[in-house]
């Protein structure tokens, strides 16, 4: 169905100066008012394109590939009854619902940057992440993460994705991203600033979001741009790759928030062309060389995509005074780090990454990033890593997270669920299984760990996270 979308007069003029000569204001404003193609990409995390698309064929899915990310894909389904976001694939974390353009900025940092087992990256606004999980895809364990978010209504949102997407490298932090020029300078290898903007590449999905906007409020917010793009500039190491990205149209917020910067710091970062992204970019380069993404180049939103190379010359931040509350997190003895490890082969046959190391907050113990530690204590993080289990005298609880997130690992003391049984977890419910075992089991659904049990008599013991049961199950 089609949508009334009013655009403000102002609005109209300036997309007239800045639409490309082969596109037309007509076209523009026909494909605005168009429902947009539903899209997904996989999450390599927790499962292969193949095994995929194998899933996808069995639920009769019909996936398009979208030519700029090997893992993305648009959907369409004649079964619509449950929605993309109830279905069990989904609350597994097989999949993240994700704009198809919004895609284009972490593809366009890894096709600029290449990691390694210490590389640190900085997701500058990272809820709801859909970004955060991408770079966590793309690095397939390697490095850390650091996710900042500045709205505090939406750290939560954050943190929930991540964990349903099994990502355990990333370390969550909640502040103005303009603070980590200062606070952090030259501290990251790439860093991804998916700035606030306008959001006028967003009206096929948000036909409303023209109803505040005028001329004063893209000059503002342009100007918060280039503070966010200098602080990125400044916290990121020399010869290390900023991406700048917005799902706006403007000219205003996009080109020339670089020109600014680079008025600025004229010899301190080039552009790095993206004409080989993939094919048919060429289509939506600009002279220089950034990709402007009109919605119906693509049949997409409109996006804005920079890849930015550091030079090797240092820019020197301010100096601040620090006032850091302690780390949360303590190293774990040897002695600790020896029992929760040997806690999870016992149980599950589970050999913790080498890649991070144990921590304890409290009772608890956790898994965290060796490449992060480096600057733990540069400033306050919210939740960092993976939260392994609690700690008794008598022993260990596995955490629901650390289950689902290292299922991949499991080789024991796991079980099959049908779909009535899968569909009793998620409501929260214990499920009948006569068995003779003790312990703690990983409950299986579809080839997938969703969650953990305990076994009690003959019934498993529902240990799914109260603020994850859902009253109607599995639908």
């Amino acid at each position: 169905m089609s949508k009334t979308i009013n655009f403000p007069a102002k609005f109209i003029e300036r997309i007239e100066q800045d639409l490309p000569s082969d596109l037309s204001l007509a076209s523009f404003k026909a494909i605005c008012q168009q429902p947009m193609r539903k899209s997904i990409r996989v999450n390599t995390l927790k499962t292969s394109i193949s095994n995929f698309l194998d899933i996808a064929k069995h639920n009769q899915w019909q996936l398009t590939p979208i030519p700029w990310c090997e893992a993305g894909f648009w959907i369409e389904r004649e079964d619509q009854s449950i929605s993309l976001g109830n279905s069990a694939e989904h609350m597994a974390g097989l999949f993240y619902i994700q704009e198809a353009s919004s895609m284009l900025p972490v593809s366009a940092l890894f096709h600029c940057f290449q990691a390694d087992e210490d590389s640190l990256l900085l997701d500058a606004a990272a809820a709801p992440g859909s970004k955060t999980t991408q770079l966590a895809a793309s690095l397939q364990g390697k490095g850390a993460i650091v996710a900042n978010e500045y709205s505090a209504s939406r750290v939560k949102i954050l943190s929930a994705n991540l964990l349903r997407c099994g990502v355990i490298n990333t370390a969550i932090t909640h502040f103005s991203a303009e603070v980590f020029g200062t606070w952090m300078p030259e501290k990251f290898d790439a860093i991804l600033l998916d700035a606030p903007c306008s959001g006028e590449g967003t009206l096929r999905k948000d036909p409303q979001a023209l109803e505040n906007w005028s001329e004063q409020h893209v000059t503002t917010i342009a100007a918060l741009q280039a503070d966010l793009l200098e602080s990125a500039l400044h916290a990121l190491k020399p010869n290390g790759i900023v991406v700048y990205s917005t799902c706006t149209l403007n000219q205003q917020e996009n080109q020339q928030v670089i020109a600014a910067v680079s008025k600025k710091y004229p010899s301190h970062f080039e552009a790095i062309n993206l004409n080989q992204l993939f094919a048919g970019c060429e289509q939506a380069i600009t002279k220089e060389g950034y990709l402007h993404v009109w919605p119906q180049r693509f049949d997409s939103e409109g996006f804005f995509v920079a890849a930015l190379r550091k030079s090797e010359q240092s820019m020197p931040a301010e100096p601040i005074n620090k006032r850091i509350k302690p780390f949360a997190y303590q190293q774990a003895a040897t002695k600790q780090t020896k029992a929760v490890e040997q806690h999870f082969v016992k149980s599950f046959g589970i050999q913790l990454p080498t890649s991070h190391s144990v921590f304890n907050k409290g009772d608890d113990y956790w898994l965290l990033p060796n490449s992060f530690l480096a600057v733990k204590d540069e400033m306050r993080f919210e939740r960092v890593g993976l939260k392994l289990a609690e700690g008794f005298k008598q022993g260990f609880r596995s955490s629901h997270d650390a289950i689902t997130a290292l299922g991949h690992l499991i080789t024991k003391n796991s079980v099959e669920l049908d779909q009535q049984q899968a569909h009793e977890f998620y409501q929260g419910k214990d499920i009948a299984y006569p068995n003779n075992n003790k312990g703690e089991v990983a409950l299986v659904y579809n080839g997938q760990v969703i969650g953990l049990g305990k076994w009690i008599r003959n019934k498993i013991k529902n240990s799914y996270p109260r603020e994850l049961v859902k009253d109607k199950g599995l639908r």
